[in-house]
């Protein structure tokens, strides 16, 4: 993970980034009877289910600060480089954070190394072709992300024959991420739930910015997007995968 950018940016992440529990149930239930897990990247520690033996990673600083109590015992480490024996934990879990990885294929192998019986990931597909934000306003986004998020045949390259299920993104998700906001279009403009997507940090999103908030005020984004107001959910890429290791 960049550790530099999360100590810089990952300032109030944790109000922003609440685990969605239909998202949580569908990580949870990939586990499987898996009890002893290892998290990696684990931020402020979304996503950890209390009933399991967990263990997290994390790099940046200022991600472990805002650690709850309660949260699962966290070692700064980097992915690439995990402090554990070959198949210490039932399974290694990472949610959205792959694409954040300096040396993403040593980091899924070593996800693969420390896994007994299990390797979950919560990603998002590079060959999708998003949604109206990054298509309509912000496609400096998926020039950017494409090459970040590895496809689902090089995850597969380091973990191993995997099953990739369609996690499709609820109209009121809580977890603040990307695409989060799909039917909320409004959240965008808050400078406070942009700085909880890492995809803002990196260029200047003032024109993208201007051109929504008038779309919105004179109504053309609705007239665009209107099929969207009747939908609960979405698939706008983000995928569930899942390798045995046994």
């Amino acid at each position: 993970m960049n550790r530099a950018l999360y100590d810089r940016i990952g300032i109030g992440y944790a109000s922003r980034r609440r685990p969605d529990p239909r998202i949580e149930a569908r990580i949870d239930f990939a586990l499987g009877s898996c009890g002893r897990v290892l998290n990696v990247g684990a931020g402020a520690g979304s996503y950890e289910p209390a009933k399991r033996f967990m263990i997290a990673v994390e790099p940046s600083a200022e991600m472990i600060r805002q650690r709850p109590v309660e949260a699962a015992p966290v070692v700064q480490a980097l992915a690439g480089r995990l402090p554990f024996r070959d198949q210490s934990f039932d399974a290694a879990l990472a949610v959205l954070s792959v694409h954040h990885w300096s040396h993403r294929e040593q980091g899924l192998a070593e996800m693969r190394r420390v896994a007994r019986e299990r390797v979950v990931i919560f990603t998002w597909d590079p060959e999708h072709s998003g949604f109206w934000l990054l298509q309509q306003y912000f496609p400096e986004i998926l020039a950017m992300d494409r090459p970040l998020f590895p496809s689902l045949r090089e995850i597969e390259t380091f973990i191993g024959p995997a099953i990739s299920t369609v996690v499709p993104v609820p109209a009121d998700c809580s977890d603040g991420f990307l695409g989060a906001y799909w039917q909320r279009p409004a959240h965008y403009l808050d400078a406070h739930v942009r700085a909880a997507i890492s995809s803002f940090s990196k260029f200047d999103s003032g024109t993208g910015l201007t051109r929504l908030r008038r779309d919105l005020d004179d109504g053309t984004w609705l007239s665009k997007n209107a099929m969207l107001q009747n939908l609960r959910e979405l698939d706008i890429g983000y995928r569930l995968v899942v390798a045995n290791c046994a």
